[in-house]
């Protein structure tokens, strides 16, 4: 059985953090969003992954290489044109065959591993399943309606919603899709939707399985969402001890349980309150980490307050007035306060952005 991660999209809900990287290359507790589908994957049992991307010269690519690292065998499908997850499905019959397949996107997380799911479905007489989850505005969402235990009909944004359970991004086919794929028309905007094609494969005669997730599930599509996306991960941290490393944790510092310390950081004088990751290189230096807060490497924190936020790598932030909160700050930006008067807002901004003060 192999496994296909779609992740050729343009990101455009996540700008200006996507005009430089990637989508599903945006960290979440200091981990690509990208790399929860492969442990999803790996976990299950599945290596042999195609990942679907927007060209060759991609920074995925880049990043994952041929996978050997992370312990899986990576093939790379060009989707040049964005034409639906259906469409990049299709692009994907030359590595499947005839084999059964798991399909991802490149930007959900998922609490529920789907291991029995995924391993069962082989043998199992259905030809497509769903991992669904239950919503409580099903109206927003591709919807399925459920008649003894088989999916009857999907339906997108309903108006009347048949249920609140919402189609998520895990799926799993048999090489029927194909087919039915090849039979579906491009919707409203232009693009081969996933649903029709399932919709398709019901009308075909084929059994499609729902399969309700449990616990927790993010699309991880916009700032707010890799926000939410970081606190359920760092949530789900397990208890450790507070560190004490007396050559990281320097003079006066309060270091609470949950607390995962890159090496060479140095965290001087400061207040870091779990769950927290912060990585290597690191200097904090007079200031506090709240909950839910993922420093990337070489980050330097000085006289500030930062909270529930994620700071990619190479960042720079001082003097600070207030707390940051809730915030994305991408890679190599710096904030700062000025240290002398006139004190002025400065601002070099990228399209799309948000500035809250």
């Amino acid at each position: 059985m192999k496994a296909v991660i779609l992740a050729a999209g343009q990101g455009t809900r996540l700008r200006p953090v996507t005009l430089t990287m990637p989508k599903p290359l945006v960290p979440v507790a200091n981990q690509p969003l990208i790399f929860y589908a492969i442990n999803v994957l790996k976990n299950a049992g599945l290596t042999e992954i195609a990942i679907v991307i927007n060209g060759l010269d991609s920074p995925i690519r880049t990043v994952l290489g041929d996978g050997s690292k992370l312990g899986v065998q990576l093939d790379y499908i060009v989707q040049r044109e964005q034409l639906g997850l259906a469409h990049a499905v299709k692009l994907t019959q030359d590595f499947v065959g005839d084999e059964p397949f798991c399909v991802l996107l490149g930007d959900n997380i998922f609490q529920d591993k789907m291991v029995d799911l995924i391993r069962d479905f082989p043998a199992s007489e259905a030809h497509v399943a769903v991992a669904l989850i239950e919503v409580p505005d099903p109206s927003r969402f591709g919807i399925a309606e459920i008649e003894n235990g088989k999916i009857k009909r999907v339906v997108e944004k309903p108006k009347e919603p048949p249920s609140n359970l919402a189609i998520s991004g895990a799926y799993l086919f048999k090489s029927t899709i194909f087919e039915a794929i090849a039979q579906i028309q491009p919707s409203g905007r232009n693009e081969y939707e996933i649903t029709d094609a399932i919709q398709k494969m019901i009308d075909l005669g084929h059994i499609v399985h729902p399969y309700t997730l449990k616990g927790w599930w993010i699309d991880a599509g916009k700032p707010d969402a890799i926000i939410q996306g970081n606190q359920l991960v760092l949530g789900d941290l397990p208890f450790t001890l507070p560190p004490d490393d007396k050559e990281r944790v320097i003079g006066k510092c309060d270091i609470s349980a949950r607390v995962i310390l890159g090496t060479n950081c140095q965290i001087i004088d400061s207040v870091i309150r779990g769950p927290a990751i912060i990585g290597d290189n690191v200097i904090v230096r007079n200031s506090y980490i709240g909950p839910y807060t993922a420093l990337g490497d070489n980050v330097v924190i000085e006289n500030s307050e930062i909270d529930a936020s994620i700071v990619m790598q190479n960042c720079y932030i001082r003097n600070i007035p207030g707390r940051i909160d809730s915030s994305l700050i991408a890679d190599n930006s710096q904030v700062e306060a000025a240290d002398r008067v006139p004190t002025a807002h400065r601002f070099i901004l990228a399209e799309n952005s948000f500035v809250r003060l």
